[in-house]
């Protein structure tokens, strides 16, 4: 997933788009609040980070669907890696969302679809996403999530949602991306219809009981103590793994604990003017958010060899997500 992990300036192509849903520029484009600079975690992942993006392109609030990282736990050897899930789309921003059966290339599906006033969700090789300069692009091949909204089959060019952010490509990555031909194995492909898209008069409400949904759903077990537990076990080998696999493991405990604990304080801040009541689980959800930060450092330093200490940031983490989920339950009256 190291595509999911950064993205770089690219390009901005000049002329007009034949096909183009939304109007943006990548020049200007200016990524929403969740993955700006005073974050602890700019990103989260791949398919997260993409839909923040393209809700709030479409007037939508990204902050009232996070419910999702209540309901996350730690899967054995990684934590949850999270998405606004279809079911939470349709709910509160009326977008509807289905798997696309990909029998031709991507590329028809693309202009058909644009015709049509949906966007898909295309899964892609960040070797080919210039966005990824310096971490993925021609550098190494790894399975990533992009949203076109903009395409000339004649460039080709392509404008499309990646991570935190809007970018366009031309030429043969652009090409690599869509596919001129059907492909021997079609990538995962998602239809996604925006014409219903709207903020309901009871968003609120519907938040609420979305995120009630979720808090049911959570793992009975103390997920961040089971994750604990596993790290400490994963250190004599990890030490001697080499920084690729340092940072996969990385990627896939502290960085989606820690940027799903994040994601939670800002619901719990969303939540706060209408509930109340709500300022210790966005203090105590922040917390657990950087002591994962912490620990990811300290793993960093363990990894290499050198000493850190791990208890402490693993028992921050515990005790703010414990804490967290106690008061958003209490107040949400679960």
């Amino acid at each position: 997933m190291a595509g999911c992990r950064a993205q770089r300036a690219v390009a901005v192509r000049e002329g007009s788009w034949p096909q183009r849903l939304l109007d943006l520029d990548a020049a200007t484009y200016r990524p929403h609040p969740l993955h700006g600079p005073e974050r602890i975690w700019t990103e989260t992942n791949c398919a997260v980070d993409v839909w923040i993006e393209v809700l709030a392109s479409l007037d939508l609030d990204p902050v009232a669907g996070t419910a999702f990282t209540v309901s996350a736990g730690f899967e054995g050897d990684q934590w949850t890696f999270t998405k606004y899930p279809i079911e939470d789309l349709r709910t509160l921003y009326g977008i509807e969302v289905a798997e696309l059966n990909v029998w031709r290339p991507v590329a028809d599906h693309l202009v058909e679809h644009l015709g049509l006033g949906h966007l898909l969700t295309v899964e892609a090789d960040a070797w080919h996403l210039p966005d990824t300069a310096g971490v993925s692009y021609r550098l190494e091949h790894t399975k990533t999530t992009v949203v076109p909204n903009a395409f000339d089959p004649d460039g080709p060019a392509l404008g499309y949602f990646h991570n935190a952010g809007y970018f366009e490509v031309e030429g043969e990555d652009a090409a690599a991306v869509v596919g001129s031909a059907p492909p021997a194995l079609p990538p995962y492909v998602e239809v996604v219809k925006v014409d219903g898209a709207r903020v309901p008069h009871d968003l609120v409400d519907r938040v609420i009981t979305c995120t009630l949904g979720h808090l049911e759903r959570r793992p009975a077990a103390d997920p961040v103590a089971a994750m604990a537990g596993r790290i400490r076990d994963d250190l004599p080998w990890l030490a001697v793994s080499g920084p690729e696999i340092f940072h996969g493991y990385a990627f896939g405990t502290c960085r989606q604990f820690g940027a799903g604990a994040e994601l939670a304080a800002s619901l719990a801040a969303w939540l706060g003017p209408h509930v109340g009541g709500l300022d210790r689980a966005v203090d105590a959800f922040g917390t657990a958010a950087e002591a994962a930060k912490t620990l990811q450092f300290v793993l960093a330093r363990r990894a290499r060899g050198r000493s850190g200490d791990l208890d402490g940031p693993l028992a921050q983490m515990g005790a703010g997500w414990a804490r967290g989920i106690e008061v958003l339950e209490g107040r949400l009256g679960a």
